[in-house]
């Protein structure tokens, strides 16, 4: 029974996907009929993004997670972008690899792990920065969050860490084998921090999108940020015509702003306005979307969205994932953390506020959900 309560929507969502397209980038429709900002691409439909790939059923970041959520009817994958000793980019949540590979099992990098000040807190493991690509290669991808998703440790060890080229090619695989668009949505991690060692992820970043055709308006893309800096900079001193967005959560700040602005002001209508017209979407957390109640159950929507459209964003919240842990308690199934609670239900309710697109860890639920909320349109 917990076999089946875990089985994918696989033969429901990819039929479904197939109806899903991006408008030219001269069209006029839209998801939820507000003007469009001019960088974006356009969609027909409230989008699904794979978070880290279908990451509720296979290892996060690896080329597996992300084949497999494009086949689920993800319409774009999320890569996490960090970088080596010897400078390539390469797909890991964090720079720290411990949660996410064997490293730790691995005597001949004991003497690697270190204490580091990441966004000004310590933190102590093995980071990305510190093996060049090829010791990085040696490694094997595990599963971050064993205790919730003992299924997916079955796959431990079989998969390497991939490179962000190797995603983008990946991408145009799954195209062709699809029939479709499949966007890829990159988000730079830790921005200052890798500046600060002389690594910066920018400079590896622009030259490849631009390589394989993804630098301009309306392309298949979306390059976000925690970082409100690192992404006026793309814009303005690199010259990037890709969509940026802006990732923003229900409290503190993004790091290094030279204002030390927090997310609360930024996306405020007035905040919203002080950035907005240099880039093209705003990510934020769905709690950001529909508040939660002091006591874990759901709240109402909050004005975001339709403020964030008003000034032309686009708006992707993140995350939703299926189980108990991470829903809303009043949608929860059960007492056990890992058992899956009513996400569909959840999905629902975050797409009738008219954002433009999910973030979701399980993107076969995203899309089941997407088609009911559509048909009762």
């Amino acid at each position: 029974m917990a076999f089946m309560k875990r089985r994918s929507l696989l033969s429901l969502t990819t039929a479904s996907a197939a109806t899903f397209a991006l408008d030219g980038a001269a069209q006029a429709s839209t998801t939820s009929g507000h003007r469009r900002h001019g960088h974006g691409a356009r969609y027909r439909k409230p989008y699904v993004v794979g978070h880290r790939g279908a990451s509720g059923y296979r290892p996060e970041h690896t080329l597996e997670a992300y084949r497999l959520a494009a086949r689920m009817g993800a319409d774009i994958i999320e890569p996490d972008l960090v970088i080596t000793k010897d400078g390539v980019l390469v797909v890991r949540h964090e720079p720290e690899i411990s949660g996410t590979t064997d490293v730790a099992k691995r005597p001949e990098f004991a003497s690697r792990k270190t204490t580091k000040s990441l966004d000004g807190k310590p933190v102590t493991g093995w980071f990305t920065e510190d093996f060049t690509l090829a010791e990085l290669r040696t490694l094997r991808a595990v599963e971050r969050l064993p205790e919730l998703r003992q299924h997916n440790t079955i796959y431990d060890g079989l998969w390497q860490v991939p490179t962000f080229e190797e995603v983008l090619k990946l991408r145009r695989e799954l195209e062709r084998e699809l029939g479709r668009t499949i966007g890829v949505y990159p988000e730079t991690k830790h921005s200052t921090y890798f500046r600060a060692q002389g690594k910066p992820l920018e400079e590896k970043l622009v030259p490849l999108i631009r390589t394989y055709g993804l630098d301009r308006p309306g392309a298949p893309i979306f390059i976000q940020s925690f970082e409100l800096q690192n992404l006026l900079d793309l814009r303005t001193r690199f010259k990037v015509k890709a969509p940026l967005v802006f990732l923003t959560d229900a409290k503190g700040g993004p790091f290094a702003d030279p204002k030390k602005r927090s997310y609360a002001h930024l996306t405020s209508p007035a905040g919203l306005r002080e950035w907005a017209h240099l880039l093209d979407g705003l990510g934020p957390s769905v709690k950001q979307v529909i508040a939660w109640n002091a006591d874990n159950t759901l709240g109402a929507p909050t004005s975001l969205v339709r403020d964030a459209h008003a000034v032309g964003l686009q708006v992707c919240p993140w995350t939703v994932r299926a189980e108990n842990d991470f829903l809303p308690a009043d949608l929860r199934n059960g007492s056990n953390p890992g058992d899956f609670g009513r996400v569909v239900d959840y999905l629902e309710k975050l797409y009738a506020t008219g954002i433009d697109g999910i973030f979701s860890d399980m993107p076969d639920f995203a899309v089941l959900a997407r088609e009911r909320y559509l048909s009762r349109r």
